[in-house]
């Protein structure tokens, strides 16, 4: 054969593995971009959810009274924050029914409360006309709950208080562990760092036992609506559970969004805490007229005239800061 034959061959031969390579290549490319896009949104929209969710109308709702975690999670503000993002986000937003077609690719929505926890997912019902209709509801709040060797029921909290209950005689304690420690003899409550494994396990164990059956409804679910893509419950390190067990907060999963040749699986933890910065006072020397930042821990010398967020604010407007035990001359 001539070399041009052998050249042809090639070419009919390579040619379709090139194209198939560079395929694959351009769905990968293509895969990474839109799963950086899509990392960045549910981000955003589980910090969003976060926020909302310490919007209270009752004072004694917040936290500090009590505890410093202590918080009632208003789940409704967080969620509608977390959909209004998602759908501005997704080119959604004037959509009702795109955004509905849309859910189906969450399973699952948790609002981790001080003493319990709600998760939001997709139900079957039967609609007033006899059929089978299928929206996303909120389940019922549940506790922290633990019972020991004794049968005794232990309800925890995102902190030391917890609630002791004798199911033989009814009687109940409520306390921080050190106190219901000493009035109950419950090994759990006698070692602070046993209490802590035994608490944080509790509600870990709770949520992922919750989040695997309510997964696998979604599936059964999705199916009749015609979605092949399989739901699973990612795999959680223990550092991103400490975290969503440490404070109030919302865990949510975003799955099988088509990205190239691949699907989109993740999910994103947003925080309710408001952290309370300490102010900074700006004041002026009366005799040498040096502007001078002080914090409310230190005796202010001198009347501050001015308040800022932070040191850095101070500082931009020409206060010098000035530590505490610092003389000021």
């Amino acid at each position: 054969m001539k070399i041009t034959d052998w050249a042809i061959i090639f070419v009919l031969i390579a040619g379709p593995v090139l194209w198939i390579s560079s395929w694959n290549t351009e769905q990968l490319r293509e895969a990474n971009r839109l799963e950086i896009r899509y990392n960045s949104v549910l981000k955003t929209a589980a910090q969003d959810a976060g926020t909302l969710l310490n919007r209270n109308e009752s004072q004694h709702y917040e936290s500090g009274y009590g505890s410093v975690k202590f918080m009632r999670a208003d789940k409704e503000a967080g969620l509608a924050a977390l959909k209004e993002t998602l759908a501005l986000n997704f080119g959604i937003a004037d959509d009702p029914l795109a955004m509905q077609s849309f859910m189906t690719y969450i399973p699952a929505v948790v609002v981790i409360d001080y003493d319990g926890y709600y998760i939001y997912a997709m139900e079957e019902l039967t609609g007033t006309d006899g059929y089978s209709v299928a929206e996303h509801r909120w389940r019922p709040k549940k506790p922290y709950v633990y019972r020991d060797q004794e049968g005794k029921s232990l309800s925890f909290t995102l902190d030391q208080r917890v609630t002791v209950v004798n199911p033989v005689t009814g009687e109940s304690v409520t306390g921080l562990r050190e106190t219901v420690g000493s009035e109950w003899s419950i090994p759990v409550l006698q070692n602070e760092e046993a209490f802590e494994q035994v608490r944080r396990s509790v509600i870990v164990r709770s949520i992922e036992d919750d989040l695997a059956g309510i997964i696998h409804r979604h599936n059964e679910i999705s199916r009749k609506l015609g979605v092949s893509y399989t739901f699973t419950l990612p795999v959680i390190s223990q550092e991103e559970w400490n975290n969503t067990v440490d404070d109030v907060g919302v865990l949510v999963f975003l799955q099988g969004i088509p990205v190239g040749n691949q699907y989109y699986n993740n999910y994103a933890l947003g925080g309710g805490r408001l952290v309370k910065r300490r102010p900074v006072y700006g004041g002026i020397h009366p005799e040498t007229g040096i502007r001078y930042a002080f914090n409310d821990k230190c005796p202010f010398p001198f009347q501050p005239v001015e308040v800022f967020t932070n040191a850095r604010d101070a500082a931009a407007s020409g206060y010098f800061e000035a530590e505490c035990g610092q003389g000021v001359h």
